[in-house]
């Protein structure tokens, strides 16, 4: 057993580390639902953890509050951006964690994953599920070329990103020559989808362990229906179909907490557009009559070590 198993079995630990922004709404919220079960929930940015492999072969990985193996569970919200020697040490402190028994919501593979949008696109498209003509790039004049391809109207996202930031709508031939220039001079990696149909309007499956809830969000003044920009949510059942479609996404990737988002095409049905491993839910906290943060708590305190 390394270090970073190692602890007094005698007793059980009601402590919990979340990696992310301590403050804001969220924190708050995941504070006050664990206080209410008897544990405390430390919070310690994703910068401040680091490793030991001693003269033994033992790994202690600590962080600002302490060492993991002082903590029954680790919750991973919101990574900052970083270099890629950065990420990548993160990531590995994580899946050093795990690979130890250590219980990581969500797993550190799950994480590398949904970060990575065409990876998860990938993904849920051999899994049959329907998902925008997508073309992914790296310099102007091949998203110029895609540009085209894909009828002129196209939506460019951050590889990496999330809350609608960065998410673009391009119908302009010239605003796009411009846009890929732009992106091509910042070293981004250019992600183009089709424009799918009717925009302002989607469904978002939130995933908590084996719960599955339905949000419909909906902009009458943007096609993103991020509640963060000005969209807004409200409760909406989901047929047999979306939750098998959930299910399925979800265990693929072992997404323990995350989202699944739809687009109701008239044409085509639900489309796949995003899958997220740390969504936001404070649009779907006045959906429901219960603590959406209770429920997450009580998933990461119960979700079996790996």
């Amino acid at each position: 057993m390394t270090a970073l198993t190692q602890r007094d079995e005698s007793r059980e630990i009601r402590r919990l580390l979340a990696l992310g922004p301590g403050d804001g709404w969220h924190a708050d919220r995941l504070r006050t639902a664990a206080n209410r079960r008897g544990f405390e929930l430390a919070h310690a940015p994703y910068e401040s953890l680091c490793a030991t492999i001693d003269a033994s072969g033992n790994s202690i990985i600590k962080c600002q509050v302490g060492q993991l193996h002082d903590f029954s569970a680790v919750l991973c919200r919101t990574m900052p951006g970083g270099s890629l020697e950065q990420i990548s040490f993160r990531l590995a402190t994580l899946h050093a964690a795990y690979a130890s028994g250590h219980r990581v919501v969500n797993p550190p593979r799950t994480l590398e994953l949904a970060i990575d949008k065409y990876a998860t696109l990938d993904i849920v498209a051999k899994l049959g599920y329907p998902v925008p003509e997508t073309i992914v790039v790296q310099n102007r004049q091949e998203a110029v070329e895609a540009f085209r391809h894909l009828g002129g109207d196209i939506v460019v996202k951050p590889i990496f990103g999330g809350e609608g930031k960065g998410v673009m709508r391009v119908r302009d031939p010239q605003l796009a020559w411009y846009t890929f220039s732009t992106l091509e001079k910042l070293n981004a990696v250019l992600y183009l989808q089709r424009f799918v149909p009717p925009g302002g309007r989607d469904i978002r499956m939130l995933v908590i362990g084996e719960q599955i809830l339905g949000i419909r969000r909906t902009n009458e003044r943007d096609f993103r229906t991020n509640v963060a920009i000005g969209g807004r949510a409200e409760p909406t059942a989901l047929g047999v179909n979306l939750r098998q479609m959930s299910r399925c996404i979800a265990d693929s990737l072992s997404l323990g907490i995350g989202s699944v988002d739809v687009i109701d095409c008239p044409k085509n049905g639900h489309v796949v557009v995003e899958v997220n491993a740390v969504p936001g839910w404070k649009g779907a906290q006045t959906c429901f009559g219960f603590d959406l943060a209770d429920a997450m708590i009580d998933y990461l305190i119960n979700q079996k070590t790996p």
